[in-house]
C-alpha cells in the first residue's frame, strides 16, 4: 500500500500544472458557455430556430451534440457536451502514455520495477491518478454548471458523462502503450481513437431521425458504438438518464484489465505488435538534419494538414448557410459580428473559420519545434550533433520544417476552402480571395509562436514543452473568444491570431500583418544565435 502511495503521489507531484490547465480550461469553458448562450440566444425563439436549422443541416451535428430540445441547459449541453468530453480524452489519454510507455523508454519503468513496486503497481498508481484527475474535472465542472444556476441533476451528468469518458479513453490509452513500442506510437493510436469516435458519434447524430417539430433528435446506430455517443444520449437537462454510461464504465474496465494482464506478462521495452523493420542504409535524404526532422515530423504534420483541409472545406460551404442563419436570427448576426471584422457575415465566417486554422498552423510550428527538445531528452540528439552538425544547423534544420508544417496546414486550409466553394451550385468566388488574405495572414501568425517556442527551447529547454502549447492555449482563449467573453480590443489584440490580415468589404486591412512578421523574423534570429553556445540538455 506504502509503494502504491508513493508512486500516486510522484505522479500527482509531477503532473499538477499539466492537469490544472487542462481541468481549468475544461471548466473555464463550461462557464463560457453557459455565459456565452445567455447573451447570444437568450430567448427561447432564437434557441429554437438554431436548432431547427442544425438539425436540418448534417454537416453541422458532425461536430456538435445531441439536439434535446430548446431550454437553455439542454441547449448548452447541445453547444458544449461533446467539447468537454473531447478534452477529458486528450487530458486522460496523454497521461496515461506519460506514465507507462514513455517512463519505459526514458527506462525510469525498469528501475522502478527493479524496487519492491515490481511490474503492475505503477500501472495500478497511473490508473487510479487518471480516474482522479477525471473525478476532479467532473466534478468542478458540474460545480461551475450549478453556480450559474443551472438544474442540479443535469449539472452533475453533465460533468459526469465528461469524466467518464475521460475514463473510457484513460484506459483506452493504457492499453495502447501495451501493444506498440514507443510513446509517439501510443499517442498517435489513442489520438486516433478519439478523433475517429468523435467522427462516429457525429455521423451518428446526422444519420439521425429528428422530432417533428425539429427540436429533438434520436441517434442513429452509429453513435451508440461511441464514448461519445454514450456522453450525449445521457441528454443532461433533458432526460437525465445516466444509463448510457455504464457502457462507458464496462469498456473502460475492460481496456484497464487488458493492459493490466499484459504488463504482468511482456518483457519491459517490448510491445504486442512487432516494431516496423527499418532499412538498413538510409537514403540521401536523411543525410543531413533537415531530412532527418521532416522525417521525425511527417506523420504529425500529415495529421495538421488534414486537420486544415477540413477547417477548410467547412469555412465555405457552411459560410452561406451560416448566413442564412444571420439573416433571420439578430442574435446569431450580433455574435458573427462580435468575432468578424465588419465584412459580410459570409466573409466574416471565413475568417472565423480561418482564425481555427490559424490555431492549428500553431500547434503545427511549435509541435515541430519541441521534437527537438524529445529527442535531446531521449538522448537520439546527440549522436547527431557528435557528426558534423552544430547546434545552430541542428535546430535551423527543426524550424525549415516548422514552418513547412505551418505552410502546409493553411495550404491545406485554403484548398479546403476552394473545393467548399466549387461543390456549391451558386458559390461566391470572392470568398476565395477572403480565404487566401486570411489564411496568408495567419501564416505570420502561426510562425511567432514557432519562433517563440524555439526561443524558450534555447534558453529554457525543460519549460519549451509546457511553455509552447501554453502561449497557444492562451492566445486561443484571448483571441479567439475573448470578443465573446466582453476582453477589451487592447487585450484581444494581444493574441497574434487576431490581429491578422482580413478582407472587409471590398478592402484589405493589414492590421498587424507587419507587427507579426517582424516578431517572427527577430524571434527565429535570437533562437539560433542564442543557439551557437548552448549546449545539450538531456536530463529531464
Amino acid at each position: 500500500m506504502t509503494r502504491f502511495l508513493l508512486l500516486l503521489r510522484h505522479r500527482a507531484r509531477r503532473d499538477v500544472l499539466q492537469l490544472a490547465l487542462w481541468i481549468l480550461g475544461t471548466v473555464a469553458l463550461a462557464a463560457a458557455a453557459y455565459t456565452g448562450v445567455r447573451e447570444t440566444f437568450g430567448t427561447e425563439q432564437d434557441r429554437t430556430a438554431l436548432l431547427a436549422a442544425a438539425i436540418a443541416n448534417p454537416v453541422i451535428l458532425l461536430f456538435r451534440g445531441l439536439p434535446s430540445g430548446s431550454e437553455e441547459g439542454a441547449f448548452i449541453a447541445f453547444l458544449i457536451l461533446p467539447f468537454l468530453a473531447l478534452l477529458a480524452a486528450f487530458m486522460s489519454s496523454f497521461l496515461a502514455v506519460r506514465h507507462t510507455r514513455a517512463d519505459e523508454e526514458l527506462d525510469r519503468a525498469e528501475l522502478v520495477a527493479a524496487t519492491p513496486a515490481g511490474r503492475v503497481v505503477p500501472l495500478v498508481a497511473t490508473l487510479t491518478h487518471g480516474v482522479l484527475a477525471n473525478a476532479v474535472l467532473a466534478l468542478l465542472v458540474s460545480a461551475a454548471l450549478l453556480m450559474l444556476g443551472l438544474g442540479r441533476g443535469g449539472s452533475i451528468l453533465a460533468g459526469a458523462a465528461s469524466g467518464v469518458t475521460g475514463i473510457v479513453f484513460l484506459g483506452f490509452a493504457l492499453l495502447a502503450a501495451q501493444l506498440v513500442r514507443t510513446a509517439r506510437a501510443a499517442n498517435a493510436v489513442a489520438v486516433w481513437a478519439i478523433l475517429l469516435s468523435y467522427l462516429a458519434c457525429g455521423i451518428g447524430n446526422a444519420l439521425g431521425t429528428p422530432r417533428a417539430d425539429l427540436q429533438e433528435m434520436e441517434s442513429a446506430p452509429l453513435a451508440w458504438f461511441s464514448p461519445f455517443g454514450w456522453a450525449e444520449n445521457t441528454r443532461p437537462f433533458d432526460a437525465d438518464d445516466p444509463r448510457p454510461l455504464v457502457l462507458s464504465a464496462l469498456l473502460a474496465s475492460v481496456c484497464a484489465a487488458a493492459a493490466g494482464l499484459v504488463q504482468a506478462r511482456r518483457d519491459l521495452g517490448g510491445s504486442l505488435l512487432p516494431e516496423r523493420l527499418a532499412r538498413s542504409t538510409a537514403t540521401r535524404a536523411l543525410a543531413g538534419p533537415w531530412g532527418l526532422s521532416w522525417r521525425l515530423s511527417r506523420g504529425a504534420m500529415l495529421g495538421w494538414a488534414v486537420a486544415g483541409l477540413l477547417v477548410g472545406l467547412l469555412s465555405t460551404r457552411l459560410s452561406d448557410l451560416i448566413s442564412r442563419i444571420g439573416d433571420t436570427i439578430p442574435s446569431v448576426e450580433a455574435l458573427l459580428a462580435a468575432l468578424g471584422t465588419n465584412g459580410t457575415l459570409a466573409q466574416d465566417t471565413v475568417t472565423i473559420f480561418f482564425t481555427l486554422t490559424g490555431v492549428l498552423a500553431a500547434c503545427a510550428g511549435v509541435q515541430t519545434v519541441v521534437r527537438a527538445r524529445q529527442e535531446e531528452v531521449r538522448g537520439t540528439a546527440e549522436p547527431v550533433r557528435a557528426a558534423a552538425v552544430g547546434p545552430v544547423r541542428w535546430l535551423a534544420g527543426y524550424l525549415v520544417i516548422a514552418g513547412a508544417a505551418i505552410l502546409a496546414t493553411v495550404g491545406s486550409a485554403i484548398g479546403g476552402a476552394i473545393l467548399g466553394l466549387a461543390s456549391l451550385e451558386d458559390p461566391d468566388w470572392s470568398l476565395a480571395e477572403v480565404a487566401l488574405t486570411a489564411g496568408l495572414g495567419q501564416v505570420a501568425a502561426a510562425a511567432v509562436f514557432g519562433a517563440a517556442a524555439a526561443v524558450v527551447f534555447v534558453v529554457a529547454p525543460r519549460l519549451s514543452i509546457a511553455v509552447g502549447w501554453t502561449l497557444i492555449a492562451l492566445a486561443t482563449v484571448v483571441g479567439l473568444f475573448g470578443p465573446l467573453l466582453g476582453f477589451p480590443d487592447a487585450v484581444v489584440n494581444l493574441s497574434p491570431i487576431a490581429i491578422t490580415p482580413v478582407v472587409a468589404g471590398s478592402d484589405v486591412d493589414p492590421r498587424g500583418l507587419w507587427w507579426l512578421v517582424t516578431a517572427a523574423v527577430a524571434g527565429t534570429a535570437l533562437a539560433l544565435a542564442l543557439m551557437r553556445g548552448r549546449q545539450l540538455a538531456p536530463a529531464e
